[in-house]
């Protein structure tokens, strides 16, 4: 079977403040019905909101809130005979930075708070410091892959 051709990315321009790419990434997740200068806003008040409650630059607390979040290993159903399986499998790079960001937005939108930016702001020092909703369920997909090990062999 032929190998499939890899699709080329468009590529992100880095966003004004930090000029970072991934944070450009993550402003149009939490952009919905495509009003980027409000994701904007929400994304800027929350790493503010960050800045003054660790003291550290939110650059760097929302780096490595991503980088925690991150999946090493999914499970994903394959049908053998009659039965399906969950099998394990490592998640590609892309698609680790997008679930990680994916997790941080549903798992800040799901809590109890006032305003977008200030669940976001929790959201993200909790997850930069190994804890919160996002990690909760970064570890289950682990523990389903790790669970699921046994059908390993049937990876495609």
């Amino acid at each position: 079977m032929p190998r499939r051709a890899k699709i080329e990315r468009r590529a992100i321009p880095p966003d004004p403040r930090y000029g970072s790419e991934l944070l450009q990434r993550f402003i149009n997740k939490v952009m919905q019905r495509g009003k980027k200068s409000l994701a904007e806003r929400i994304v800027y008040d929350a790493l503010d909101i960050v800045a003054s409650r660790t003291g550290q630059h939110p650059l760097d607390v929302f780096q490595r809130a991503v980088q925690n979040a991150m999946p090493l290993l999914e499970v994903k159903p394959r049908r053998v005979g009659g039965a399906t399986y969950q099998v394990p499998v490592q998640v590609e790079p892309h698609r680790r930075v997008s679930l990680a960001m994916r997790w941080l937005i549903s798992s800040a939108r799901a809590r109890s708070g006032k305003t977008m930016s200030e669940k976001l702001a929790a959201e993200l020092i909790d997850a930069a410091n190994n804890t919160g909703a996002t990690i909760k369920r970064r570890d289950d997909t682990h523990r389903m892959a790790e669970a699921n090990r046994a059908f390993a062999h049937y990876r495609w």
